[in-house]
């Protein structure tokens, strides 16, 4: 790939395509050359004087848009990224990777079926406080332990005050994927309780403490809330690592601490801003990056496993239910070829990270 901007479509003109919108306007490296939205009028408005169209990979065969940034609602994302997939158009999706965990792998297997790169924006990843902790954290020996609190207390109104499990489903997945990254491991077993306290303006389970068991032995506790009025954490929680050489500590916000002691911050772009630049870095340089598919659905495997545990009461294995996963999967891909690369899979945590990991 040349210097020169990269042609995208934008897909989803809502809040989260509108913010979208905004990081590909203050971008060098990206040039917004198309809108879709089922609405129209709503794409229009979001972009004016951009081209707009309800079909993504229509609209950049019209507009020569090379790449398309997958913003729409998550029950969508496994219909409209598999139709970029198979244009020959990479992709860069906002998460969740789908609605489902099958819907997850199926868009695994049509990056591999495709040769084309799809790769997850798990924005809260993106932040240089956390690399600092990342970091600071290889100088404290082995992890035994890893905790996370969250707490707050927002009034959405909408769907997410409908949710079954608002917090699990819609929010956990960050602090599971920044335990997943920090740890350097993948999932093997949770124990999942998820309850809603009796003043909670949520129809669901609002709150939820969930423990996992890692790769490599270390175990991830996590305890949140999104009905805790008061004293509140940041969004990205407060965390604690607990090593045979030390203690290292982050309020979710400022400098990590390693005793006390702040530690070092590198300096670059965070969020959607740094995913961006990192989806095309990778395109022009061939390379893989974080949040790539493949990488990304270990997170939303976490959720699927606590929500499994949450329900049964029973401690859940991650490979069971990657196992049921991949067996949906198959039954109802539409995709003959993209079945065929599911088919091929020895198992779908091999698929997803290697015999290595």
């Amino acid at each position: 790939m040349t210097r020169a901007p990269l042609p995208m479509v934008v897909v989803g003109a809502g809040s989260m395509g509108r913010a979208w919108l905004a990081a590909v306007a203050a971008s060098a490296d990206v040039e917004l050359v198309g809108v879709a939205d089922l609405d129209l009028e709503t794409a229009r408005a979001a972009a004016p004087g951009v081209a707009v169209g309800t079909d993504a990979v229509e609209l950049a065969t019209r507009t020569g848009a090379r790449a398309v940034i997958d913003v729409a609602v998550p029950s969508a994302h496994h219909a409209v990224t598999t139709a970029a997939l198979f244009a020959g158009l990479p992709v860069l999706g906002e998460k969740p990777v789908a609605d489902t965990l099958a819907a997850a792998l199926s868009l695994a297997a049509a990056s591999e079926a495709t040769g084309r790169l799809f790769m997850v924006s798990q924005s809260r990843r993106w932040n240089p406080h956390l690399f600092a902790l990342r970091d600071a954290m290889a100088g404290l020996g082995t992890v035994g332990a890893l905790t996370t609190q969250f707490f707050k207390a927002p009034h959405f109104g909408g769907f997410r005050e409908e949710m079954e499990h608002p917090l699990l489903v819609d929010m956990a997945i960050h602090a599971f994927d920044t335990a997943r990254y920090l740890l350097g491991a993948d999932p093997v077993a949770a124990y999942c309780e998820a309850y809603n306290p009796p003043w909670s303006w949520f129809a669901g389970a609002a709150a939820a403490n969930a423990v996992f068991e890692m790769g490599g032995g270390a175990r991830f506790a996590y305890s949140g809330s999104w009905c805790s009025p008061g004293t509140e954490t940041s969004w990205n929680g407060a965390w604690r690592v607990s090593a045979e050489k030390g203690t290292a500590t982050w309020d979710g916000e400022s400098a990590p601490l390693v005793d006390d002691v702040a530690a070092p911050v590198p300096r670059g772009p965070a969020g959607i801003d740094a995913a961006l630049a990192a989806f095309v870095a990778a395109l022009r340089s061939g390379t893989t990056p974080m949040g790539e598919v493949h990488e990304n659905v270990m997170s939303l495997a976490m959720v699927a496993a606590a929500v499994r545990s949450a329900a049964t009461g029973a401690r859940v294995l991650i490979d069971d239910v990657l196992a049921a996963a991949h067996a949906e999967a198959l039954r109802t891909e539409a995709r003959a070829d993209v079945r065929a690369v599911l088919a091929g899979w020895s198992s779908p945590r091999e698929a997803l990270v290697g015999s290595g990991s």
